[in-house]
């Protein structure tokens, strides 16, 4: 008894994963037999034909039943013992589904393993924004799925989404997604007025002597100051550039500024100034000009662009131009001789001010609360809660079931329309508040011991005074 009593001890829990993802238009095989040409990618694609097929049956079926009861409002997720699939058609009759296995607690009972499913542990509406942002990305780069068929046809829009997906699925990282994937939002950096006069100033100038450029954005560690692109396409863009390409091109920033990188520059004009996409040494008159494609306003004009993302210490900017004109090893080294010095000066000034800022504010003691904010209008976007979301896995600072409670919170507010404000007395020690205000959301975790309603009131009355300048007038 007691070698059992400590067996049952071990129990382990096996986070969500992916079970399967499909893409699949049920207008392609209409006839019975022909049912496999309405798959349009299948992972994993080992899985035998038969099985695929019925799939996205079972699949279709419950879509069609579900019309049944909201002919306008499509299924969303079913819920099942083992897992949970999630379904989203972001083109007419293009659906695309996402199954996750729940997470399991594994205990030993007399020696074996016995599985329990978490049925009510992941949340629809995270989920559901990770298939909506698989699309999205995609879309970034590969534009809709009914113009890669018009060029290409099925065979065209197959060889495309199977290319994507393979690698984009395994980033999927489902165990760590959370309240910051339903909003998808962009960090801002925060800037004088005089700084931001400058850049301002340094853009138009580039847009000017490099007059191909179409769009402009600005970033600044990892966080974005100035956008030309519309809100949905830079809050995908800003998400590849910040979980994909930035964290991939760390190294050089180390360098340090008594290290030039390139001191054979003329007139001794040092610069930190390099491509993270496209040529990889201009001194090179073979070096191939190859940039990413994106596509952007896909719902009205449907522009193809190349991105030229180019970076300077802690400063990036993105030029977008007409994917029609080829960049030219000329046009690149143009591009590195006006816009490198300038972005170096440009950099070194942001980080000055910034940091004079920064003392004037004075330290900032560890403080007694973690919060995520989050505007719909801008999608401004800032969490004390997340550490740094690395390519592979956003760190929460704090403990998964409080992140499971913003996300139910986070579900209620979208119930109603109306402003309000849920409170929430979760672990020993732990609060946990949402205030929800016209287009504004914020969610705060205090940890304090024995306090009350009132005095967690209190506090959080004073962080919106302080941090929010008093934008949350529920009072």
């Amino acid at each position: 008894a007691a070698a059992a009593a400590g067996t049952a001890g071990q129990e382990k829990q096996l986070a969500p994963t992916l079970l399967s993802f499909f893409i699949y238009n049920p207008k392609l095989g209409p006839k019975e037999g022909e049912e496999e040409k309405k798959i349009l990618f299948y992972h994993p694609n080992e899985v035998e034909k038969n099985e695929k097929i019925r799939n996205v049956g079972l699949c279709e079926a419950i879509v069609q039943f579900t019309r049944t009861f909201s002919p306008t409002k499509p299924a969303k997720s079913l819920h099942t013992q083992k897992n949970r699939q999630f379904f989203h058609e972001p083109e007419e009759n293009f659906w695309m589904v996402m199954v996750v296995r729940n997470p399991i607690i594994e205990k030993h009972k007399d020696g074996k393993p016995v599985y329990e499913y978490q049925e009510e542990e992941l949340l629809d509406k995270v989920y559901s924004s990770v298939l909506q942002q698989c699309y999205s990305m995609y879309k970034l780069f590969n534009g809709t799925f009914l113009k890669a068929m018009e060029d290409g046809g099925v065979k065209g829009l197959k060889e495309r989404l199977e290319k994507f997906f393979h690698r984009y699925l395994q980033t999927l990282h489902l165990q760590s997604c959370d309240l910051l994937d339903v909003f998808c939002g962009i960090s801002f950096f925060p800037l004088d007025k005089m700084t931001y006069l400058k850049i301002q100033s340094f853009i138009n100038r580039m847009e000017e002597s490099l007059n191909i450029v179409k769009y402009t954005a600005f970033l600044y560690n990892d966080q974005l100051i100035w956008s030309g692109l519309e809100q949905d396409d830079m809050r995908i863009l800003y998400k590849y550039l910040t979980t994909s390409l930035f964290p991939r091109h760390m190294e050089p920033e180390l360098a340090g500024r008594d290290s030039p990188i390139r001191a054979e520059m003329p007139g001794n004009l040092q610069h930190y100034g390099r491509f993270l996409t496209g040529p990889l040494n201009l001194n090179d008159p073979e070096t191939k000009c190859r940039f990413p494609k994106i596509f952007v306003n896909t719902d009205d004009t449907y522009e193809e662009l190349h991105l030229i993302v180019y970076k300077a210490m802690s400063a990036a900017v993105c030029f977008m131009i007409d994917a029609s004109i080829p960049p030219t090893l000329e046009f690149c080294r143009k591009l590195d001789s006006i816009v490198g010095p300038q972005l170096t000066v440009l950099a070194s000034d942001i980080c000055e001010q910034y940091n004079i800022n920064k003392r004037i504010s004075g330290a900032e003691k560890e403080p007694q609360f973690k919060f995520i904010y989050f505007n719909h209008m801008n999608l401004a976007e800032k969490s004390t809660i997340h550490m740094r979301k690395t390519p592979s896995v956003s760190l929460a600072s704090v403990h998964p079931d409080l992140m499971k409670i913003l996300g139910d919170i986070n579900s209620d507010f979208s119930r109603v329309d109306e402003d309000e404000e849920i409170i929430v007395k979760a672990m020993s020690d732990y609060w946990v508040v949402g205030k929800k205000s016209d287009q504004r959301e914020l969610y705060v975790i205090l940890n304090q011991k024995n306090v009350n309603l009132i005095e967690v009131n209190e506090e959080v009355k004073k962080l919106c005074a302080t941090q929010f300048n008093n934008i949350f007038f529920l009072d």
